[in-house]
């Protein structure tokens, strides 16, 4: 039996080295593990700071991008509103122009109206002065003259004078009218 308990004993021996190094080895498995899994959290915690980074480099570079954009949208209302401005003055300043010259124009007429109003008045005028030169004469001749033609002449003038007081009116009114008219034809080509 001494044989069988050294062979017992052997075995046991054998059991307790192979706990120990099941226990060894446990252990140095334990620490691969825990240190793997630190390699793996610190990995992760790498990976998370570049994405973060990224993250925030992107967001960064967005909105540059949009304040870029505002920018240019705020000058191009700018000028917009430069050119409505410049083009509102432009209108203004033409419409100006075209009053005055409508005004001119018709300031022009009137004038003209005016001088042939006058011309027409002296005409008149020129007409009754030779009418008195032709009487004139008349009144020098002997009163025999006189008294035979006095009736005469009394039954010719008061027509002549008629048609002469009926004309001057119809003449002014027609010489009136027609500066309008070319007054008018000045007008329709400025505008």
């Amino acid at each position: 039996m001494a044989t069988k308990k050294s062979l017992m004993t052997k075995i046991g021996d054998a059991v307790e080295a192979a706990k120990d190094k099941a226990q060894e080895m446990g252990a140095s498995l334990v620490k691969r593990a825990e240190g793997a899994a630190a390699d793996a959290r610190r990995e992760v915690k790498k990976a998370s700071a570049v994405v973060e980074k990224k993250a925030r480099a992107a967001k960064a570079e967005v909105q540059r991008k949009v304040h870029e954009v505002e920018v240019e949208a705020k000058k191009a209302i700018g000028q917009a509103q430069r050119k409505a401005k410049v083009a509102k003055a432009d209108g203004e300043k033409a419409l100006g122009k075209a009053e005055r010259a409508v005004k001119r124009q018709v300031k022009a007429a009137a004038t003209g109206a005016r001088k042939a109003a006058v011309k027409v008045e002296q005409a008149m005028a020129s007409k009754k002065k030779a009418a008195a030169k032709r009487a004139a004469p008349a009144a020098k001749k002997p009163a025999a003259r006189k008294a035979a033609a006095a009736p005469a002449k009394k039954a010719a003038a008061a027509p002549a004078k008629k048609a002469a007081a009926k004309k001057a009116p119809a003449q002014k009114a027609a010489v009136k009218k027609a500066p309008a008219k070319k007054a008018a034809a000045k007008k329709a080509p400025a505008l």
